[in-house]
């Protein structure tokens, strides 16, 4: 695979993050030559032992074949490629290809996609599924949609990344991919929490049922997880009730655009504003299980068992 890997050379905008730092340090100690950047340079210094290298702007990163970017918002994805230190603002001198993994809006990317269409630069939207400790096991996946020609010159890396990735189609279509996804979050997560407390309320312990379920057809990655997590209260923050009100607002918005019924994804969003206005914000949305617990009249503790969460 290393030998794969050094067919290009590869930049990455936005390495400072929880995300591109992982996917960056993977990709690197996976053989291929890394080049990153990010707006807070201390937080990518550590990247230097696993043969990163590291540059001060986005433009020093316009000489490599591909360039990934995690970045946080739309304007900061359009700030690093269209602005004054943009990678497509040297004239002449550009990646052939964009990989942008950022959350963003459909918008932002369409126009960054234009120009860098205009400038010959391929660009795919490519939004993953997982967090952090996925890319480190090795289980993250990508929904990916542009130009064929130019994923499957990518393929590699994006494999070298995780388990997997799907071409969905051209242009903007894995943006509403990942909405879709990030919608099932939340009905998964909500139906979890329901069933656990009921069978909790039976007398069935956590740690039992969840390994139960996660066993069973109707186990899978996230259920497996998300148990430790469940089974011992530790809510540390992978993913935001207040982020995740965000993608099923942007999940009905689709809906009403595309007039598609979504009845129990105007619920789930209505149960995650509840979980907000108790002032669950900067939790994991698993907090979804004590709101549960709570309207069920049972008080949750900490089972205290080691729990395997299917990374290893």
């Amino acid at each position: 695979m290393a030998s794969d890997l050094k067919r290009h050379k590869i930049g990455w905008i936005g390495a400072g993050g929880r995300m591109g730092y992982a996917m960056a340090e993977r990709l690197a100690k996976g053989g291929a030559d890394v080049a990153v950047w990010n707006r807070t340079k201390a937080k990518v210094e550590a990247l230097a032992k696993s043969g990163c290298r590291i540059v001060d702007a986005p433009t020093a990163l316009a000489d490599c074949d591909i360039v990934f970017i995690t970045v946080a918002a739309s304007d900061d994805l359009k700030e690093v490629t269209l602005g004054a230190n943009g990678v497509l603002s040297i004239k002449g001198k550009h990646p052939k290809i964009l990989i942008d993994s950022s959350t963003v809006s459909e918008e932002a990317s369409a126009e960054v996609r234009a120009a860098a269409a205009k400038e010959g630069v391929a660009m795919l939207a490519a939004p993953v599924s997982g967090n952090a400790k996925v890319v480190k096991a090795g289980k993250l996946t990508f929904v990916v949609s542009g130009p064929r020609a130019a994923y499957d010159e990518a393929l590699p890396y994006l494999d070298a990344l995780g388990q997997g990735s799907s071409h969905v189609g051209e242009g903007e279509l894995a943006r509403l991919v990942k909405i879709c996804h990030n919608v099932f979050l939340g009905a998964v997560i909500q139906s979890l929490a329901e069933v656990t407390v009921l069978a909790e309320k039976g007398g069935v312990p956590r740690h039992a049922f969840l390994d139960f379920m996660n066993k069973s057809v109707m186990g899978s990655t996230f259920t497996r997880y998300k148990s430790p997590s469940l089974v011992n209260l530790d809510f540390t923050p992978t993913f935001t009730p207040v982020l995740l009100r965000k993608d099923l607002d942007l999940g009905l918005a689709a809906a009403d655009h595309l007039d598609a019924a979504m009845p129990l994804t105007a619920l789930t969003r209505e149960i995650v504003q509840s979980l907000i206005g108790r002032g669950h914000v900067s939790d994991d949305f698993a907090t979804l299980l004590v709101q549960q617990a709570e309207s069920s009249g049972l008080t949750l503790k900490s089972e205290n068992k080691t729990v395997d969460d299917g990374l290893h």
